[in-house]
């Protein structure tokens, strides 16, 4: 088979798995807000409501694509893409198993923020195509997020890549193999060190990926729906798909870093060779859990202000970021 046959066929997978999880994961954010609220979520679709999402999926295929007059058509018609392109780019470099991956990248860390720090773009590209002040001010507020949050996030994650010596995802999880005592894994999210890092990593993604309760882009109690306030349709479908993609990507990420990827430490090395297919729903059940902790803040804390967000990034995380950093630069060489 060709170089380009496999190549589309990974991005198909990756296409595939994105839609995938966009299904899912809105059946399971209505069921688990449900549960928290104290109610049911989708009954009738379907056995308790399994089928609802796809009919909303049908009903997004088939309404009226409506463009209202004074928009910038071109700007307007551009912006899910750009949304929705780097959403599905950030799959590339996420290890699934040691070989289920779209690619092997010893930059992957820096590409899978970098593709994430894109989104934005589009978001506020559709805030300003939509020649609506409340959409204009939902893309202002995602573009100021990014800038704030970009960097803790980054930041974050740096005293990982000091003690492994790589920004390669697949490299990160082989570091956390093995176990302590017998017993307690080698996890990252297990050594005290990294424990700010980790709390600093949660918050910051929250932020970069729109949710709640930093979801201020689209704050519907204050701005409508935010930057995707004129959109109908599938172009709707797109901007909304990527949010859930994103959260899937973050929580694979913090899975990877802190949680040891596909791996666990009571398994001999043995059996992700003759099931291969082990890695992966290891990974997938490990990325879900994350996502369920996503979802279990979304419906527990209030939606907080814009500037109390911009005053935690500012004057609060950069600096203890920039200041663990260092810390965690002195432990590192002095135990190595």
């Amino acid at each position: 088979m060709s170089v380009f046959a496999i190549s589309a066929l990974k991005v198909a997978a990756a296409l595939g798995l994105m839609l995938a999880n966009g299904v899912i994961m809105i059946y399971m954010l209505r069921k688990v807000l449900g549960h928290l609220h104290i109610r049911l979520g989708p009954m009738h679709v379907g056995w308790k409501g399994t089928l609802q999402t796809v009919m909303d999926v049908l009903k997004l295929l088939t309404k009226e694509d409506i463009t209202p007059r004074a928009v910038d058509r071109w700007l307007f018609r551009l912006a899910p893409a750009v949304v929705f392109v780097p959403s599905l780019m950030a799959y590339a470099a996420l290890p699934f198993s040691d070989t289920w991956r779209v690619t092997d990248l010893d930059t992957g860390l820096l590409y899978t923020f970098t593709a994430l720090s894109l989104v934005p773009i589009g978001i506020l590209m559709a805030g300003w195509a939509s020649a609506n002040k409340w959409s204009l001010l939902g893309g202002m507020r995602a573009a100021a997020q990014q800038i704030a949050y970009e960097v803790p996030l980054l930041l974050s994650v740096l005293p990982i890549v000091m003690l492994v010596g790589s920004t390669n995802l697949g490299t990160i999880v082989e570091a956390q193999q093995g176990t302590l005592l017998g017993v307690v894994p080698r996890w990252f999210i297990m050594n005290p060190l990294f424990w700010p890092t980790f709390l600093i990593f949660v918050v910051a993604a929250l932020v970069e990926t729109n949710q709640t309760p930093f979801d201020l882009s689209e704050g519907e109690s204050e701005i409508v729906a935010g930057f995707a306030t004129e959109y109908s349709a599938m172009k709707f479908g797109l901007l909304f798909l990527s949010e859930f993609s994103n959260q899937f990507i973050v929580s694979a990420l913090g899975v990877t870093l802190f949680f040891g990827g596909w791996t666990l430490p009571w398994l001999p090395h043995s059996w992700y060779a003759a099931v291969p297919i082990l890695g992966p729903a290891i990974f997938i059940t490990k990325t879900y859990l994350g996502i369920f902790i996503m979802m279990w803040i979304r419906g527990t804390f209030p939606r907080v202000r814009i500037d109390q967000v911009m005053q935690l990034g500012w004057q609060r995380l950069i600096p203890v970021s920039l200041v663990w950093i260092v810390f965690s630069g002195i432990v590192i060489k002095v135990w190595s």
